[in-house]
């Protein structure tokens, strides 16, 4: 299984980016998908969380400003996010868990938020 996200960018405070993550090489649904954020010198944390079947979970940080989404396509979510803050930027990782928790994690998206 590989997964490949796309979307980060420069944008000002204020303004909203769309990061897209795809699975491929499965033909069974993820079991969950889910961004994390890895802001420079700090370690990897959850941002939002699909669980197939189960909840949507979100960080405090991002609870009311991001909304994670799944495609038309199996496999394949987004990341909506909206009023960004220069302490959203960091590199974003799309994660998946497939059958018997093997885990996976895309090549990550920078994502700069300019004050």
């Amino acid at each position: 299984v590989q997964l490949q996200a796309s979307g980060g960018g420069l944008v000002q405070a204020g303004g909203s980016l769309r990061l897209s993550c795809a699975a491929s090489g499965s033909t069974v649904p993820m079991k969950i998908m889910a961004w994390y954020r890895q802001p420079p010198g700090k370690q990897r944390d959850m941002v939002a969380e699909l669980v197939t079947g189960g909840p949507t979970n979100y960080a405090d940080s991002a609870e009311g400003r991001f909304t994670i989404s799944r495609g038309s396509a199996q496999n394949t979510i987004y990341l909506q996010m909206n009023n960004l803050k220069p302490e959203d930027t960091g590199i974003y990782y799309c994660k998946a868990i497939g059958i018997g928790i093997r885990t996976y994690w895309g090549q990550g998206t920078l994502v700069t938020v300019s004050s």
